[in-house]
């Protein structure tokens, strides 16, 4: 699985966490990353063609930002409003990403217990992140579970340092995909009747 890391953050040099996970990601293996600020210059201006062709040559996308003003920074909606057009990503007979997955690795100030019903961020994370999968949907890619590290204003070098184990297992597994997981699951159930009857019982 070829894997295209798509880093959206304003200046990585003054990050906390997105630096570390975006030189996790250039070092591994089938992992293709682009810092889009660095891309985009200041006029946040990006080859079209170009860059449809990275999309098209990788199997699963991330999406890596910081969570600002429950949303992503301005450079990937630049991105998003240049790379993904009409004729290309959706479209009568147009959508060329069908097939290809789609997946968020975001950081956030706030800590976890805010993104709920009751909490000061008011909704959860699935709720605030629905623009995107309904990008997703609109392209014909499958939108994959998140991978949110909150209380980044708080929190301690060390869980920083653990996550870029989580985050990497996270985007490289194939299971992310629930279709995939699915798949294997109905094939040990047809394998296994003992375990079957347990399922349905």
């Amino acid at each position: 699985m070829k894997i295209l890391v798509l880093t959206a953050h304003p200046d990585l040099n003054k990050s906390r966490i997105n630096r570390s996970w975006f030189k996790a990601f250039a070092e591994t293996d089938d992992i293709t990353v682009l810092d889009l600020t660095r891309v985009g210059g200041p006029t946040m201006s990006f080859n079209v063609e170009e860059q449809q062709q990275l999309l098209l040559s990788h199997d699963r996308i991330v999406f890596q930002f910081p969570f600002y003003w429950y949303s992503a920074p301005p450079v990937l909606k630049a991105w998003q409003d240049q790379v993904l057009t009409y004729g290309f990503a959706y479209g009568p007979g147009s959508k060329k990403l069908v097939g290809r997955e789609l997946v968020l690795a975001i950081s956030t100030g706030g800590p976890e217990d805010s993104y709920h019903a009751g909490g000061y961020n008011n909704f959860s994370m699935d709720e605030l992140l629905k623009p995107f999968q309904q990008t997703a949907l609109m392209t014909g890619m499958t939108y994959l579970r998140p991978f949110v590290f909150h209380g980044l204003a708080v929190v301690a070098e060390a869980a920083m340092e653990a996550s870029i184990a989580t985050l990497l297992a996270h985007i490289q597994d194939p299971e992310l995909n629930p279709l995939i997981k699915k798949a294997r699951m109905d094939k040990l159930l047809e394998n296994d009747a003992e375990l079957a009857a347990r399922v349905s019982a």
